[in-house]
């Protein structure tokens, strides 16, 4: 899309300076690691605020227990990890420390899908949304910007329970203006249409905007929703839209299994079902790649999304 630009700003380092301005303003707000301060940049508050800072090494079951027992202290824990090491690895201590004995625990899960890159197949998650939708009371994002991770992080810091965001740690594509608001659980119209909508989240937002840019052009008319959250999910948006259009694609940096598209399905069955086709990856385990060769290889693409709305007609 002709204006579409890439931030200047790597969403990582979002993550950190948002974490130290929280910091500033209440002291019960920690945050704990393991052993990827730097790969996140949250090293800096371990060196200016050292007595909000935990690393509890590579050991992210442990991790868990430990921001649990701060929650239980009435303290406010922001936990990070890699995707597949905050939900994979640990899903039995977020399940049970976290959902079941209602701690109070943010977790943010970076590099997800895709994203990853060069730590390969080991280090890829396309199943963590699947996982934290299953956790009963959790709230699941997925951030799109900049703009959307900081302001959701402001959010989440006051909220008690189960958060998850998911997101990648580098440039991602501008959205949204630092003036926009978010409310979780409500989806955001980038762009109104009328035969078609996509509903997309994370790095799939901005790959949606291209489609429909792209579908325009033949005479479609595309709205876009980015459906940040993807648990508790904005049903009543999705049906309005299905009403409208007659016909939904999902996007997502996420097995087609589980996340979003899923998500979105069981809302459309049981309410108004209409023609849906998902755009996400298949059967597949990660691998090594930049993000560009990953985004065609495992069909992440604007160009999927328009051959998905082909198959309608």
């Amino acid at each position: 899309m002709s204006n579409l630009i890439l931030e200047n700003i790597e969403m990582r380092k979002v993550y950190s300076e948002t974490l130290k301005e929280l910091i500033e303003k209440d002291k019960n707000v920690y945050v704990v690691e393991a052993d990827l301060s730097e790969a996140i940049t949250t090293n800096t508050i371990g060196t200016d605020y050292p007595d909000n800072f935990v690393n509890c090494g590579i050991m992210e079951a442990n991790m868990v227990g430990v921001a649990s027992g701060l929650s239980l202290l009435g303290k406010i824990p922001f936990v990070h990890t890699f995707t597949p090491f905050a939900t994979r690895r640990c899903y039995d201590q977020l399940y049970l420390s976290g959902g079941y004995a209602k701690t109070n625990i943010r977790i943010l899960g970076s590099d997800t899908g895709i994203a990853a890159q060069y730590n390969g197949g080991t280090h890829t998650s396309f199943e963590d949304i699947a996982l934290m939708r299953e956790i009963p009371q959790a709230t699941v994002m997925t951030a799109t910007d900049s703009t959307m991770l900081k302001k959701l992080l402001y959010k989440i810091k006051d909220l008690y329970g189960i958060y998850y965001i998911s997101t990648v740690r580098k440039i991602t594509y501008k959205i949204y203006e630092e003036t926009e608001n978010f409310e979780i659980g409500k989806g955001k119209v980038l762009k109104d249409g009328n035969d078609l909508t996509i509903i997309a989240t994370g790095i799939m937002v901005a790959e949606a905007l291209k489609a429909a840019e792209e579908l325009e052009k033949t005479g479609i008319s595309v709205a876009v929703i980015d459906m940040f959250t993807i648990k508790p999910l904005d049903k009543d948006l999705i049906i309005e839209y299905a009403k409208k259009t007659k016909k939904i694609i999902t996007a997502e940096n996420h097995n087609i299994l589980g996340g979003l598209g899923s998500a979105v399905a069981e809302t459309l069955v049981e309410n108004y079902p209409v023609p849906m086709k998902r755009v996400g990856v298949e059967e597949r385990f990660g691998q090594v790649g930049t993000q560009d060769f990953l985004q065609k290889e495992y069909e992440l693409t604007a160009e999927k999304i328009i051959n998905k709305f082909k198959e309608f007609i």
